[in-house]
């Protein structure tokens, strides 16, 4: 789904108090009916959104554009909701 090379195509969002903007979109994701605890950050939303759909990855919520940025939610092999999220500039 994610290649990895020596640019930074895909990465697993960490949230902490630190991070004030993260902070915020975190927020706003909890204010939804989605329980997602588990974001993927990716620096091309499209093309990882369409791979992993072709290797079989169940999305759950269509990608939708936010202020935040663009997302989508899948599940993972046990359940879990993850936020496939490229930030907006």
């Amino acid at each position: 789904m994610c290649t990895y090379s020596t640019a930074r195509l895909c990465r697993v969002l960490s949230v902490t108090r630190a991070s004030g903007e993260r902070t915020a979109v975190v927020r706003d994701w909890q204010s939804k009916r989605w329980p997602v605890f588990f974001f993927l950050e990716t620096e091309d939303f499209y093309r990882d959104y369409n791979s992993m759909i072709a290797n079989g990855i169940i999305f759950v919520r269509e990608p939708k554009v936010e202020s935040y940025g663009t997302v989508a939610v899948f599940k993972d092999l046990y359940g879990n909701l993850w936020d496939l999220i490229e930030l907006a500039s």
